[in-house]
């Protein structure tokens, strides 16, 4: 049965019309665009018909909301067509239901249209189309159409009162604390329907309606209960564009995946919710996920908040730049090689990525889905420590390996996260990685911190970073084992173009055998137990005691222009190994960082990019103060633990 056909099944029997006459903008839109678009229920265009290869002029029978998926019955060249919100579904109706019956509730007002047995009067062949067999760009402009036009219409029927709000918005959005917002909520200083406006007076994606509703239910619920309804009552969530979200597309970039809105939210955004989360947005990513820059067909390239013309980072760069520009007070993304990290680092803020059996990962697509040689990571990106802590300890709590067969069952360790902020701690220190020598605004942020370490009585030692250019070299094989037949897949069934980068990952890479494969699984099991056993023996001569975790840089750089960001080893040796990552912000480039000098012998040709990157655009990076962060590491599963080095390193840094 057709996959479009099985989403109808939900739609049979009576179907109840509560808002039956055309709303005024859908007469004013028809006589606009000359009758050449069907349009959702809150004024935004539904899809055009020259892109479903229709043509005539539209006649709009009546609109059916306040459901779940609210539906549009028109008119066109004497056939009757029904086309469902939300999961683009359009159908003909081979019988149509009784017009006097809908003249009626059209005339009087709400009644029942109880003749749509949808399993018995529709085409068994949709009009939904092929995503291959439509222009990618035809796709990609109507995407955008319908992200503009449910934007213009949100803004229009619900922030009426922005203006008169404004200081009140920007109150809510000026708090960079999840718990503190959380705190305000739960004592009525803040509805959830105003801390979901002011961030949606802010945003530029199209969740609104949901989101809204959401908040709404939230304060209901707030007002007959007298409590909110758990830790994250009200606190506006982003999710990266891989997440699955209930009637919305997850569509990873790629042009093939528009229009296929997920059946069921992911087990993370089913607990967020559980937890009162509101699920606000989704953001930005690149194509095929595998690049640390944003950039697709679909939706295009994603800037720097900060300085124009500059990447965000990626993958999950559209989070970053949200969360950056006050657009969501805390987000998730996923990180298979630094992609939480380096957008996290280039916009200063604070981002986690657990190992990766921790956070639920059911019902995040992935474009290497199957790939289990080096798994991915689901993560928080904020901008603040506490709400790292407190938002990854809310989701442990909710059991995921109960939800998900990835997760294992690993609770909340306080005691492990206590023991820490106890103690004076071992810290080892990576200044360089031995491939590419960092910019002198990185090598300062090091030693600051060392000596902040130092000063407040924890040991630093020096950590060399063995079998590190191997860790990478595996990493890049793994990258393309299939040939990436997975990415090509995608691709050419929207019949968009690679993007660059992507473009040169497919030529650098061949597909294997599976005996090649194995000994590929081999080198990494080798590395990751050599890597145990070094960390075991680097124990302190001061307490006896193994390191307690690493700090290290998580870029060789700041932000640099698009298409620049080359080296990533500094972020996805630990994803080889799967160790805990941390990053956290330290500080930014000075002037004085003009004085430092790169007068070195390039050890490679990554080693010479990174140098002329300095040389060339330093003045931007000292004129805008771009932000880093550093890298704060723990050994496997290890989370509660870094966690709690994080607080001690950023209450440290913050005082300095």
């Amino acid at each position: 049965m057709d996959e479009t056909w099985k989403l109808a099944d939900k739609f049979d029997g009576r179907v109840t019309i509560t808002d039956v006459k055309p709303p005024v903008h859908w007469t004013n839109n028809f006589d606009t665009m000359g009758g050449d678009s069907v349009w959702n229920s809150d004024g935004s265009v539904a899809m055009n018909l020259t892109n479903r290869d229709l043509t005539g002029t539209v006649k709009p029978l009546f609109g059916q909301t306040g459901t779940d998926m609210p539906a549009t019955l028109f008119e066109l060249n004497s056939k009757h067509y029904i086309y469902i919100e939300g999961n683009g579904f359009l159908a003909e109706i081979l019988n149509p239901p009784d017009h006097q019956a809908i003249t009626e509730a059209i005339n009087g007002g709400d009644g029942v249209w109880e003749v749509l047995e949808l399993q018995n009067l529709l085409n068994k062949s949709p009009i939904k189309l092929n995503m291959a067999s439509r222009n990618w760009e035809e796709v990609a402009a109507e995407k955008r159409q319908q992200q503009t036009h449910a934007i213009s219409a949100f803004n229009l029927a619900e922030l009426t009162d922005v203006d008169d709000k404004t200081e009140h918005y920007n109150s809510i959005t000026e708090i960079d604390d999840l718990t503190h917002l959380a705190k305000e909520i739960e004592n009525g200083k803040y509805s959830s329907e105003d801390v979901t406006k002011a961030y949606i007076s802010r945003q530029t994606e199209i969740l609104f309606k949901d989101a809204l509703a959401q908040a709404r239910e939230l304060d209901a619920y707030y007002t007959t209960e007298g409590k909110t309804k758990g830790p994250l009552h009200g606190i506006p969530i982003s999710l990266k564009d891989q997440f699955n979200v209930k009637g919305h597309d997850t569509t990873l970039g790629y042009t093939a995946r528009s229009f296929k809105p997920a059946s069921e939210d992911a087990v993370l955004v089913n607990m967020l919710k559980k937890l009162g989360a509101v699920i606000i947005c989704k953001t930005n990513l690149p194509q095929s996920i595998m690049w640390a820059e944003t950039d697709n067909p679909l939706w295009g390239l994603t800037e720097n908040p900060i300085i124009p013309g500059y990447t965000p980072g990626g993958s999950s760069g559209g989070e970053s730049a949200l969360l950056y520009s006050r657009g969501s007070i805390a987000g998730f993304g996923t990180d298979l090689g630094g992609s939480i990290r380096m957008p996290c680092n280039i916009m200063g803020l604070y981002g986690f990525k657990p190992s990766s059996c921790r956070l639920p990962y059911a019902g995040v697509p992935v474009s290497t889905e199957g790939q289990e040689h080096v798994p991915s990571s689901i993560g928080p990106l904020a901008r603040s420590m506490s709400s790292i802590h407190d938002i990854t300890k809310a989701i442990i709590l909710q059991e995921p390996w109960t939800q998900d067969c990835r997760s294992i069952p690993i609770p909340w360790r306080q005691n492990a996260y206590d023991d820490i902020l106890k103690r004076k701690l071992t810290i080892g220190v990576i200044r360089d990685d031995g491939v590419v020598k960092p910019h002198p605004t990185i090598a300062r942020m090091i030693e600051e911190a060392v000596a902040t370490l130092e000063a407040d009585g924890h040991e630093v030692i020096e950590w060399k970073p063995d079998f590190h250019a191997e860790c990478i070299e595996v990493m890049d094989a793994y990258f393309t084992v299939d040939g990436c037949e997975d990415i090509c897949r995608d691709v050419e069934a929207g019949g968009e173009s690679f993007i660059p980068a992507v473009k040169r990952l497919i030529d650098r890479g061949k597909p294997i055998s599976v005996f090649e494969y194995w000994q590929l699984n081999k080198r990494k099991r080798q590395l990751q137990q050599a890597y145990l056993e070094k960390w075991n023996k680097a124990i302190s001569s001061k307490t006896g005691r193994v390191v307690d975790a690493l700090i290290t840089p998580t870029l060789p750089h700041a932000a640099v222009p698009h298409n620049s960001i080359k080296w990533v080893g500094y972020t996805k040796v630990w994803n080889l190994l799967d160790y805990t990552a941390l990053v956290i912000p330290a500080g930014r480039v000075e002037p004085g960082d003009l004085e430092a000098t790169m007068d070195y012998e390039p050890r490679n040709d990554m080693d010479a990019w990174n140098k002329q990157l300095w040389e060339e655009n330093k003045n931007d990076m000292v004129q805008n103060r771009l932000p880093v962060d550093i890298q704060i590491i723990g050994r496997n599963v290890e989370d509660e633990k870094v966690l709690a080095v994080g607080k001690v390193l950023d209450g440290l840094l913050r005082n300095r």
